[in-house]
């Protein structure tokens, strides 16, 4: 149980709207709302229950009326200042008690299930969420304003989402404080006094440290290190506090700060086990939300001392969020703390260890510490779930390239039966998999057979599509290659031809392909990848990298304009598409970086010979998949630089709909918006849906894709643009996957 006094998502007026009440129910943990009058005081309680019972005997309700008729008066309630057990007791088996002072006013929550999650300014400790990661400025400003402040920005910059910093009244604090009197303190505490006396910031400096934090997007914290301090931080109005693992047995300071209501993250360092159960029972006892930080306080920690395992015996005597907070050299340790569930990060921070005082030689630089934070978030990546083990969309690229298949060794007409003898095991992994044979032994063969070819699932199942003619509004078509596209075209009703080149169709002789002209419109996919593991690039500062790039896609658009001449409905808007390059190993690029990047491509763009050629870039995702795994993508995918690219170079767009649902997904932004940001330079589009941050190429229903709210804003934005469905190996077995998501998409493209 914790006690919530942040009441903004539980009250209503008596006054307001059943509505009103309603939207504040789906803002709450508790699902209740409390009704209280222009005074504040506790007139009655809501729940969704409450709510479905009134419409049940109510047929003909009004959401605009004023709560009173639905809210229930015989609630239960506790004073605030009554014993932790006794609120517990009233509460039973409810998740929330409205707590009452003693005029009847409502001024807290007690929440049963609160410990699920401990919210510090905008971010949330849960145990699914991501690592809060604590920058310790502590006293590395040396008592400058200025240095406070650059160490912020710094902190921000490396990508902390909090900015921590101490406060001590050193009057109050220390025993012999007065100059005079330290000279019979020992040396350590001489020294530390003497670091502190110099190196302090005042309140208001340290309040103006606090607020360039928020100016600079991280939240500020501060550990008080007495009363009078804690004091000083309520009245400046702290999210939450740090409990140094010097206090924790300072259960006057404590118990303090416990009652303000605040988030404690405390660190346990210097204690014995038997302390630290006595302290979170005082925390219990005054309900307050806490995390424990495991900690050795030794400056540097030898590894050998660092135990990380015992976060787990924290875990248990907490039943809270555990966390690390090290003074160990470097950040390795860190990670591996991260890895057994650290849902905190401390470490302390400085921007030059050779200056004064003891921290800073135990401190991150800048650079460190944003390199913590990056490996911090891939280990958070990599941990995952314990949910069933599913292939990646990277793996099932691989496993497409590298597994073995069921073939066929044999000619096979449809209508004989399958038999083991005709079943060999071959590379590469296209079809079905070798653990499968027994399913096709004894099938009857579903169609004709040439030997060599792959079975399918469709070949064992009973749920197979056969290609038809579709009706669309728009254009579509389907993409093919050289030594397909004869067969596919003749399934169905393309309006047009998408032909995806790899660098090796570049090099073959176009005629034998084309005995007569075709009555389809031309669109040609530039490969990105060419001879010599060369991906294409036109924005790279590498000038002969950039220069080959330019030439390949110049051959490109050359032999697109040579298939012209096959192709007598093709015109001046025949569409090339091309993803540009912008692409990054490690990480992705900056801000400078992105806005360089575009200028070059947009120079390299200049020098290419576009007659007869519309090229359009391609929508990008987040994290496109080369080589058997993944790059960062840079330009091309977020919907804002994008749009500015095409309307200041005056260039359309093939909008891959996937690619860019998945940086929506990434980004957590609305896709409709993102429609509505590229839909007015869509010329051209690539329909497949896309699930998580990386799941490119799914089949149509089988993603997260909104399919019916992107229409509507294409068919209002884009009504011309054409578009193909390029669901990811649904070229197989005579593009099974195109037939079935244009059987998907028929009504709505």
């Amino acid at each position: 149980m914790i006690i919530d006094r942040n009441l903004s998502n539980y009250i209503v007026y008596c006054e307001e709207s059943i509505l009103e009440a309603l939207k504040k129910i789906s803002k709450n943990d508790g699902r209740i709302v409390f009704s209280v009058d222009e005074r504040g005081v506790l007139n009655g309680v809501m729940t969704n229950g409450d709510f479905r019972r009134w419409i049940a005997g109510n047929p003909n309700f009004d959401v605009t009326r004023p709560i009173g008729p639905i809210q229930n008066k015989a609630y239960k309630w506790a004073f605030v200042d009554d014993a932790p057990e006794t609120i517990v007791g009233r509460m039973g088996s409810h998740t929330c008690l409205p707590l009452l002072d003693r005029h009847q006013h409502l001024v807290a929550v007690a929440r049963r299930d609160a410990m699920a999650e401990i919210k510090i300014g905008n971010h949330a400790i849960t145990p699914s969420g991501r690592v809060f990661t604590i920058a310790e400025i502590g006293i590395n400003h040396n008592g400058q304003i200025a240095l406070a402040k650059e160490m912020i920005d710094r902190a921000a910059d490396a990508g902390a989402d909090c900015a921590k910093f101490q406060m001590r009244n050193l009057d109050t604090l220390f025993r012999k404080a007065a100059s005079n009197d330290r000279v019979s303190e020992d040396l350590g505490a001489q020294y530390t006094l003497s670091l502190l006396e110099k190196f302090k910031l005042t309140p208001d400096e340290m309040f103006e440290a606090f607020d360039h934090c928020k100016i600079r997007g991280i939240i500020p914290l501060c550990t008080p290190w007495d009363l009078e301090s804690l004091a000083a931080l309520e009245q400046y109005g702290m999210d939450a506090y740090k409990v140094a693992s010097a206090d924790l047995t300072n259960h006057d300071l404590l118990t303090a700060m416990a009652k303000t209501g605040k988030a404690l993250i405390c660190s346990t360092g210097m204690s014995m086990e038997a302390e630290i159960v006595e302290a979170v029972d005082l925390l219990r006892t005054h309900a307050a939300r806490f995390v424990l930080l495991h900690c050795n306080s030794t400056y540097p920690a030898p590894f050998k001392d660092v135990n990380l395992r015992y976060m787990e015996r924290l875990r248990e005597i907490g039943s809270c969020p555990v966390g690390y907070s090290g003074h160990e050299r470097g950040w390795s340790v860190v990670l591996a703390a991260v890895g057994m569930g650290a849902k905190v990060i401390e470490k302390h921070f400085t921007l030059d260890r050779e200056m004064e005082g003891s921290d800073h030689k135990i401190s991150l630089l800048p650079d460190e510490f944003r390199q913590m934070v990056e490996g911090i978030r891939q280990v958070e990546a990599a941990i995952g779930t314990a949910a069933e083990r599913k292939m990646t969309q990277g793996e099932l690229m691989n496993r497409n390239t590298l597994a073995k298949s069921l073939v066929i060794n044999r000619d096979l007409p449809q209508g004989e039966v399958i038999t083991e003898a005709m079943i060999d095991v071959k590379s590469p992994g296209r079809g079905v998999q070798p653990n499968r044979r027994g399913d096709l032994i004894g099938k009857t063969a579903r169609r004709a057979f040439r030997a060599g070819d792959f079975f399918f699932a469709s070949d064992i199942e009973e749920n197979g599509v056969v290609a038809r003619n579709y009706t669309f509004k728009r254009e579509w078509g389907i993409p093919i290659r050289y030594h397909d596209f004869q067969r596919m075209m003749k399934k169905s009703n393309p309006d047009f031809l998408e032909f995806h080149f790899s660098f090796k169709d570049l090099d073959e002789e176009i005629a034998p392909f084309f005995p007569e002209p075709l009555d389809y419109n031309l669109v040609v996919h530039s490969p990105d990848l060419f001879h010599g593991d060369h991906l294409l690039n036109l924005c790279t500062e590498d000038k002969e990298y950039r220069r080959r790039s330019i030439a390949e896609l110049q051959r490109v658009l050359d032999i697109t304009r040579s298939l012209k001449q096959y192709f007598p409905k093709a015109t001046d808007r025949t569409i090339v598409i091309a993803s540009l390059g912008g692409f990054s190993k490690n990480a992705p690029l900056s801000e400078p970086e992105i806005r360089r990047q575009y200028e070059i491509v947009a120079e390299s763009l200049s020098q290419l010979n576009r007659d007869g050629i519309e090229l359009l870039p391609q929508t990008l995702p987040p994290f496109p998949w080369y080589f058997g795994g993944q790059l960062f993508a840079n330009l091309f995918v977020r919907a804002e630089d994008t749009a500015a690219f095409c309307r200041e170079n005056n260039f359309g767009l093939c909008f891959d709909i996937c690619h860019s649902k998945l940086t929506a997904n990434y980004e957590k932004t609305s896709f409709r918006n993102f429609c509505e940001k590229l839909g007015p330079y869509t010329r051209h589009l690539h329909v497949a849906d896309a699930s998580g941050v990386d799941g490119e190429g799914l089949q149509i229903g089988e993603g997260d894709m909104d399919f019916p709210a992107i229409v509507e804003v294409l068919d209002r934005l884009a009504p011309k643009a054409s578009f193909i469905p390029e669901i990811w190996q649904g070229h197989k077995n005579d593009g099974e996957g195109f037939w079935i998501a244009a059987e998907r998409l028929e009504g709505l493209f």
